[in-house]
């Protein structure tokens, strides 16, 4: 929890002092340009390489096989869009990384590796959200077979059109 807090002090403050830099070496408006053409870029990229592992999943579970592009490429995608977004030069070089497909399959054997080894040691803590108590049905699903009967709705909401 505390590389969190160090990560939201610390990036902001070596995002402002690269920003300043270029500014000082290619001047204000350019930097500007670079900031915006970069959001876009990094916006659009988000989208089509989500998109592509979107696809990936559906088409892996029509076929009830598991996806090719597990979770944490779709995580990395996400992650990766998230810090395009966002202005700054150490932002959009980890996004790219993260979205680009070649640099973010090695980002994504790294992860799998260190989730692989926390699992091991049992110092990863996975949390199960459990829907019990909900039955199915009480939300309008009906099972297969049953029957409807059909209500008549005259005069249903008139009250709201008087």
């Amino acid at each position: 929890m505390r590389w969190i807090v160090v990560l939201v002090i610390v990036v902001p403050l070596v995002e402002l002092f690269l920003l300043l830099q270029i500014d000082r070496v290619v001047g204000f408006w350019p930097t500007i340009a670079l900031t915006i053409v970069t959001g876009f870029l990094g916006g659009s990229l988000a989208k089509r390489e989500g998109l592509k592992v979107w696809r990936s999943w559906r088409s892996a579970m029509a076929e009830l096989r598991p996806p090719e592009q597990g979770v944490v490429d779709g995580v990395l995608v996400l992650f990766g869009g998230a810090l395009l977004i966002t202005p700054g030069v150490l932002t959009d070089i980890t996004g790219f990384v993260l979205l680009i497909p070649f640099t973010r399959r090695i980002v994504a054997r790294r992860v799998r590796a260190a989730i692989d080894k926390r699992l091991e040691h049992g110092q990863l803590q996975v949390v199960n959200f459990d829907a019990s108590g909900f039955d199915p049905i009480d939300f309008g699903e009906y099972p297969r077979g049953t029957d409807l009967e059909v209500v008549e709705t005259d005069g249903v909401g008139q009250d709201e059109q008087d």
